[in-house]
Parts: C-alpha cells; sequence; structure tokens
C-alpha cells in the first residue's frame, strides 16, 4: 500500500505542466538521437546535461528529461536497424537480424510498429518492476561478483549458439574476430600495450562505435552501391504500416517473456540492453523457431530483443537509484547529473527526496505512453526514408556515420580506420558471415576478460572461484545446457529422419 501511495505522489509530480513538457522534449529528442547511427543514449544524455542545468531545471525535473532522453533512443535504435540495416545503437544489433529482412520483403512498416509496441510492454513491465522490487533486487545485484559476472558472459556466449543456424564455422570465425578486437590496447591490469602496432591512435583500444558504423554502415553503403550497379531493386514497401492481432498474438508471449529476462539482466551493473537483447534473441530462437524462419524476417525475432532492450534500460535504474551503482553507460551519466544537485544515489535516496525517485517513475510510465502515441502514428513517416533513391541515401548514410566516427577523438584515423573495417564487414557479408556474433564477441569479450582477470586476482589465481557460489554453479550449468541440448536435439532429428525413411 505504500508503494502505490508513493507512486501515487510521483504522478502529481510527474503530470505537474512543466514536466509533462521535458518528458515530451527529451522523448522526442531521444528518439531522433536513438535513430542516428552512433550517438546512442549516452551521447544524447551528455548533450542535455549541460542544458537542463544551466536552464537551472529542478532536480527532479531535470532527471525526468535525462530519463525520456535515455528511453527514446532505445525506442529510436531501432528505426535505422529496421530501414537500412545500420543498428542505431548496440542493443539494437539483435532487431537488425529480423527487422531488416521484414523491410527487404515491404514489411517495414509492420515491423517498426511491432518493435514500437513491444519496446513499450517491456519498459512497462521493467517500470512496474522498479516501483515494486527495487530494494530486493538491489541486494541481489549486490551478491554478483566478477566470479560471477565471468559465468554471465560465459552464459551470453553460450546464447550465440543459437545465432549460428547451419553455419557454426562462419559464426564462430565472427565471434574470433570480435573477441580479437576487443583485445587491442593498454592492458587494464598490466599496462601493457596489446596489439597496437606502435599507433599511439590504438592505445585505448578501438572504439565500439568504429566498429559498429564500419560493419554495419560502410558495408551497408557498399552493399548499396554494388545494388546501384547492378540495377537491383529497391526495398518494396506495401501499405501496410500497422502489425495485425494475429500478428500481436504470435509475438505476445514472447515479448513478455522477453519483458521479464531484460529487466533481469538490467537489474546487474554493467550487464546492459546488449546482453539482455542477445540472450533473449537465442531464448525466443530456441523456443519458437520451429520453422527455422529466425534470421529471413520473422517478426518474433523483432518483438523480443526489442522488449528485451527496452526492459534492461529500465531496470538499469535498479542499481542506480538503490545502491548509487551505475547500471549502465548512460544512469553513470544521469548519476553524475543528480551529484550537480548535491544528491547522492544510495539506499537513502528513497527516504531523502521521495519526490524525485517517484516521480521518476511515474515519469517513465507517462514517458513510454508518449513514446507508443508519438512512434505508431509516425510509422508511415519513417518508411519513407525507403523511398530515397540509394544516389541521395548512401551520401546521407556516409555523412552521418562519418560525424559520429570524429567527434569520438576528432581524428582522422578513426575515419580510416572505420572505412577498412567497412571493407572488411563488406567482405565477410559477401561470404554469408553473420555479423551479430562479431559485434557481440567485441562488446562481451571486453566485459569478459576484465571480470576474469579481477576474479583470479582475489584468490592469485586460483580458478575454482569461477565456480564456487551457487549463481556461478547455476550459471555454468545453463550455460551448459544452451550449447548440449540443441546438439542432442539436432542429432535426434536426424535419427528420426533416417528412421522415418527407412520405414
Amino acid at each position: 500500500m505504500n508503494t502505490l501511495s508513493f507512486l501515487m505522489n510521483g504522478f502529481g509530480v510527474a503530470l505537474q505542466p512543466v514536466n509533462l513538457m521535458v518528458a515530451l522534449f527529451g522523448a522526442f529528442v531521444g528518439t531522433v538521437v536513438g535513430l542516428l547511427p552512433g550517438l546512442g543514449p549516452i551521447n544524447g544524455v551528455a548533450i542535455l546535461l549541460p542544458l537542463a542545468f544551466a536552464l537551472k531545471l529542478p532536480p527532479e525535473t531535470a532527471i525526468i528529461l535525462l530519463a525520456a532522453v535515455y528511453i527514446g533512443c532505445e525506442y529510436g535504435g531501432r528505426i535505422s536497424a529496421i530501414l537500412i540495416n545500420v543498428p542505431g545503437d548496440a542493443s539494437a544489433i539483435m532487431t537488425a537480424i529480423d527487422g531488416y529482412p521484414m523491410a527487404r520483403k515491404g514489411l517495414a512498416g509492420v515491423a517498426l510498429s511491432i518493435s514500437a509496441w513491444s519496446s513499450f510492454v517491456g519498459s512497462i513491465v521493467a517500470t512496474i518492476g522498479l516501483a515494486v522490487a527495487a530494494p530486493l533486487l538491489a541486494k541481489w545485484a549486490l551478491a554478483f561478483g566478477p566470479a560471477e559476472y565471468f559465468a554471465l558472459m560465459v552464459f551470453a556466449f553460450a546464447c550465440l549458439t543459437g545465432l549460428v543456424g547451419d553455419q557454426p564455422v562462419k559464426a564462430l570465425l565472427a565471434t574470433v574476430i570480435g573477441l580479437a578486437l576487443a583485445t587491442i590496447g593498454i592492458d587494464a591490469n598490466s599496462g601493457v600495450y596489446r596489439f597496437t602496432f606502435d599507433s599511439v591512435h590504438m592505445a585505448d583500444g578501438i572504439q565500439f562505435i568504429v566498429v559498429v558504423i564500419g560493419l554495419f554502415s560502410i558495408s551497408e553503403i557498399l552493399l548499396m552501391l554494388e545494388e546501384m550497379a547492378h540495377g537491383t531493386a529497391s526495398i518494396p514497401m506495401t501499405g501496410r504500416m500497422l502489425f495485425n492481432l494475429k500478428e500481436l498474438a504470435h509475438t505476445w508471449w514472447g515479448t513478455l517473456r522477453s519483458s521479464v529476462v531484460g529487466f533481469v539482466v538490467g537489474v546487474l551493473p554493467g550487464a546492459g540492453a546488449t546482453v539482455a537483447s542477445a540472450i533473449t534473441y537465442s531464448m525466443e530462437k530456441r523456443l519458437t523457431d520451429k520453422e527455422g524462419t529466425f534470421g529471413q524476417g520473422d517478426i518474433r525475432g523483432v518483438a523480443a530483443p526489442e522488449a528485451a532492450n527496452n526492459a534492461a534500460a529500465n531496470g538499469s535504474f535498479v542499481p542506480m537509484l538503490t545502491l548509487g551503482v551505475p547500471g549502465s553507460g548512460t544512469t553513470a551519466v544521469m548519476m553524475g547529473a543528480l551529484t550537480l544537485y548535491n544528491i547522492t544515489p544510495g539506499p537513502a535516496l528513497f527516504e531523502q527526496q521521495p519526490n524525485l525517485v517517484w516521480g521518476l517513475i511515474a515519469s517513465m510510465f507517462i514517458g513510454n505512453v508518449i513514446l507508443l502515441v508519438m512512434n505508431i502514428p509516425m510509422v508511415g513517416l519513417f518508411t519513407r526514408m525507403l523511398k530515397v533513391p540509394n544516389w541521395a541515401l548512401v551520401p546521407g548514410i556516409l555523412a552521418i556515420s562519418a560525424v559520429g566516427v570524429y567527434a569520438v577523438h576528432a581524428t582522422t584515423f578513426d575515419l580510416v580506420l572505420m572505412s577498412a573495417l567497412g571493407v572488411l564487414g563488406y567482405l565477410l557479408r559477401k561470404c554469408k558471415v553473420p555479423m551479430a556474433p562479431l559485434i557481440l564477441g567485441f562488446v562481451l569479450g571486453e566485459m569478459m576478460e576484465q571480470n576474469l582477470r579481477r576474479a583470479l586476482s582475489i584468490t592469485n589465481g586460483d580458478v575454482a572461484i569461477l565456480w564456487e557460489s551457487p549463481i556461478s554453479i547455476g550459471l555454468w550449468i545453463c550455460a551448459a545446457v544452451m550449447v548440449i541440448v540443441p546438439i542432442l536435439y539436432r542429432r535426434l532429428s536426424r535419427r528420426g529422419k533416417t528412421q522415418a525413411v527407412a520405414a
């Protein structure tokens, strides 16, 4: 009852006219920033942070603005992923696997509308979880140490086996390339330079934005140019812009499952929406893909990761508000915003700043309604991008990509590296090598190595720490199941087919 009372007070704060206008503005800006390749929610929040402080907004208004931008970016990231196969941020990579094939089939509007609906469901489920179970989940998150996080990364890699399809060697090659790219730079433990080839530009490693822009955006530009040279037809469009009730029923349970899993993963500091979307996509592929249509434009492959990444984004507020530990890079920036107002996130925040906390939670309910109402009618506008001819679209994508990459370090080296990775991505895609395992290998590899090194440093190299806790054991068992069960299933299926033929 106390929770409901606090939430009602929070709606009183969130429904103030200035806070409503701020939430609307933040949702719109977040959507625009999210659809631009390479920017992502961290940059979106960082851009508006000085504005919020300069305007002397009250702390609850400022945090509502930044939260609306964050959630809006998660909505917007799927737009470019579906329409032009260029994810707006890392969490939209899994959406592109089935979203872009749907667009090529003329179902771009359906893909965009179901992704907006799934994002809404995932965010609402996670916001309810934040309001009801935040303190309990925060204590659970504290049980995760380096060994548990390493086991979680192993489980995430085990989930990648669900993405290999009938080309395990190519998927393994892509994962290894991603892991190799993640090792470039200074070793965080020893300070030794690794694989930098004596280049000062490589000392900090390869930035994620350079990798994702090169492998997705530049390679897609090269494919578009190839299509122009061969006179290939452009992507078709259909008159249907919205999903129907049959498609809603087809994706409903997968959306709910992915929302819950995404929220739980999002509660873990540092795990993030990328891990959540990868796990849920693989989970749905194993549970529901009886026809083998995932990766070919299956609507369930769009709904699941979109629900998960938005749920994870909302879930990352749990450790930030209850423990003072940022659940993601974006919430770390938001914590910085709170410190500008001399507010320290942590266990006492719910008692010391109830208007801020519950106003933020209430505004997330309102912000998600705003984003759904905003995004569904704009599906037709978004799909007009497909009518832009390639000769006009290619320079636009290239310009946006170059600006996003150059903004990281303001060096031309990053532009050259982006181009080189783009050529590599083009060659790999021509050889039918999947890009998703490569990007996930790059993202998860660094987290996996860091947590392994930290865990071993605690026990002076004793590897037993990796499977001592109940959480670690459970994650190792889950990882083994994810790897072994598909192999057994394929063997049993082959044996059944053989016996049927023999009969």
